[in-house]
């Protein structure tokens, strides 16, 4: 375990930023990561995980800890669950296809998001009709000053739309070290009809699909619409989908026929952000090496050695022209660092 300087951090996250870490260190268990944070010569300390929803806009000046932690182990197992406890620094699309080769359903839509499995409960990732906390059990994270480890359960996380109680009120305060969820084993409950996996499964000619069929619709899907981040550097959807009242997205509906939408709740109404971003006329924009997608409007992109200054600037255009338009807040999903 061997504490580097000056190290460039383009590998380490998803944007392929050139920032430089001041110092660099990757830790392969829970011993090596509480040493670490117990080094009084480097005060300052950040933690990285897969680097997939984080956008560097400078260097960073502290001891940056690589989480390496690796580890997928079932702790029981039913007639018709499994219980599964993965560790931080698994790649999540990974573990995803390790439970599919062993037919654990329940997070076949989840395919392809990109970033580790520590990151996972942080900002409850979800796709196509599906979030981390419909299979979630329990998490533990270490706390970072008293250095003592925590199991949080389901509830205790808060979670929320892309948000937990990791994103709130203890942001900054723990290290998530794994995640423990319930899977089916049989009879499993397909979520097929978000988005465009029914018409997916219908290209390849599948009737009765199973988990693996799923994820390789959804594998399809968002291989269509999304640009792999080892060819052009992204993180994914940037901004969170809106939420807005009822009578907010009525006004809209008068100025904005073809607007599309999904119930929340009586009066909360979500709206996707890609139209929104799309309808302005941002979609397939460049601006010399960085734009928004040309597929995806929700997802920005570094084409070739972009600043994350740049492309930081870029979303807060986007974030007031929606403002302006559609007097809507749109939040930005992706840490700004």
């Amino acid at each position: 375990m061997d504490i580097l300087s000056n190290i460039s951090l383009k590998q380490y996250n998803t944007f392929g930023i050139d920032v430089k870490a001041k110092h660099f260190v990757s830790v392969k268990n829970i011993e090596e990561l509480i040493s670490v944070l117990k080094l009084e010569d480097y005060p300052e300390k950040f933690i990285l995980g897969g680097g997939s929803n984080m956008l560097h806009t400078k260097n960073v000046e502290a001891l940056v800890i690589h989480l390496d932690i690796k580890n997928i182990e079932i702790i029981s197992e039913t007639e018709n669950s499994v219980t599964i406890k993965a560790t931080a620094g698994e790649n999540w699309h990974d573990f995803v296809l390790w439970c599919l080769e062993h037919d654990f359903g329940g997070i076949e839509n989840l395919s392809l998001i990109p970033g580790n499995v520590g990151a996972a409960p942080i900002q409850n990732i979800g796709a196509y009709g599906v979030e981390l906390k419909d299979v979630f059990v329990a998490c533990e994270a270490l706390h970072i000053k008293s250095l003592s480890i925590k199991t949080f359960t389901k509830e205790d996380c808060n979670f929320d739309y892309r948000n937990s109680v990791f994103k709130q009120d203890l942001k900054g305060e723990y290290i998530i070290i794994n995640i423990t969820l319930k899977l089916t084993t049989k009879d499993h409950q397909l979520k097929t009809s978000y988005g465009a996996i029914t018409e997916e499964l219908n290209k390849m000619n599948i009737k009765n699909p199973t988990i693996q069929d799923v994820s390789k619709a959804v594998i399809a899907i968002r291989e269509s619409k999304l640009p792999n981040p080892k060819v052009i550097g992204n993180s994914g959807s940037f901004f969170k989908n809106p939420i807005v009242s009822k009578s907010h997205f009525d006004t809209l509906k008068i100025n904005f026929p073809k607007i599309p939408s999904y119930s929340v709740s009586e009066n909360k109404i979500k709206i996707p952000a890609g139209w929104l971003i799309e309808h302005l006329g941002f979609k397939g924009k460049r601006f010399g090496n960085y734009g928004v997608h040309e597929n995806q409007a929700l997802v920005l992109v570094n084409y070739d050695d972009a600043k994350g200054e740049d492309i930081f600037k870029l979303s807060q255009l986007i974030q007031s022209t929606v403002k302006r338009i559609f007097d809507i807040n749109l939040e930005v999903e992706v840490n700004i660092i």
